[in-house]
């Protein structure tokens, strides 16, 4: 992380706790362990602290970091208000963002449909979701907490032998009262090269058992 990037991130982290800690564990939410906030974040385990953010014990220098600093700087103490849905361009000011968003969030999963499938179990559980029983459309759908108030509604369609394989990621209906538009068009991104490297990792287990 560069000193301007890590300078933008701890910035974040003492807006986040000009709260006390029992107010923006509240917020969060997360578990007080002494002088940490514990709570998942991207998959991971994630200790937040004054001056640092630790991701699965070790502390974070990617963009996650900033996101995380960022969410937690201003979120507030409400509950995720999951429905109705809302595609990315549904959500306000997002024109700037939408094609960067089709291809960093949604694009970069579709030659994985077929390995999500085979994984969404494991997907599911890492990161803190659930299988969408009755989806709303799709072959399969389930939802993925990268941050504890913002869940990611997936669509996956198989491919078949007139359409090729598609991927859409929704948002919560008050998802922007957690992150601005760019952050979370940011979370969804980072949240896919999550998957991402979590399939190969599995792929590699398999291969070398």
């Amino acid at each position: 992380m560069s000193r301007a990037y890590l300078q933008i991130r701890n910035d974040y982290l003492a807006q986040a706790w000009a709260r006390s800690k029992e107010e923006l564990a509240k917020c969060l939410p997360a578990e007080i362990i002494f002088d940490c906030l514990h709570f998942q974040a991207f998959g991971e385990p994630c200790n937040l602290t004054p001056t640092d953010i630790l991701l699965s014990g070790k502390s974070a220098a990617g963009p996650e970091s900033l996101l995380i600093a960022m969410y937690a700087s201003g979120v507030p103490a409400l509950s995720c208000q999951l429905e109705p849905l809302k595609s990315f361009k549904e959500l306000p000011n997002s024109m700037p963002y939408q094609a960067a968003f089709a291809a960093n969030a949604e694009l970069i999963l579709v030659p994985q449909v077929i390995k999500i499938r085979t994984h969404r179990d494991r997907i599911v559980s890492k990161f803190s979701g659930q299988i969408n029983d009755q989806p709303i459309s799709g072959d399969f759908s389930f939802t993925l907490w990268p941050l504890p108030r913002i869940p990611l509604y997936y669509i996956f369609n198989l491919p078949d032998e007139e359409f090729s394989a598609a991927v859409t990621c929704l948002f919560a209906a008050n998802a922007q009262l957690f992150l601005p538009i760019d952050g979370l068009a940011d979370v969804a991104e980072y949240t896919g090269k999550r998957l991402i490297k979590l399939l190969q990792e599995l792929n590699y287990q398999g291969s070398a058992s």
